[in-house]
């Protein structure tokens, strides 16, 4: 049971990643894939402030796309 569990919370935290990854890189402009992302959270019970909107961007960004040294 504990295994399934496991593996699930895997599934969705992939699921999760993934979709966040694929807004992030869609032809769309900055501010339509903020707002959609915006959507997204709000269906989920999820309410951010536009400066807490733009650090998690900037937050998810920084973790898939190494800085330039």
């Amino acid at each position: 049971m504990k295994n399934s569990l496991s593996i699930m919370a895997a599934f969705l935290g992939g699921a999760i990643i993934g979709g966040t990854l694929g807004v992030l890189f869609a032809p769309e402009s900055g501010d339509e894939t903020r707002k959609k992302i915006k959507e997204a959270l709000e269906k989920r019970g999820i309410n951010l402030s536009k400066d807490d909107l733009e650090d998690l961007v900037d937050e998810i960004k920084s973790q898939i796309i190494p800085e330039e040294k």
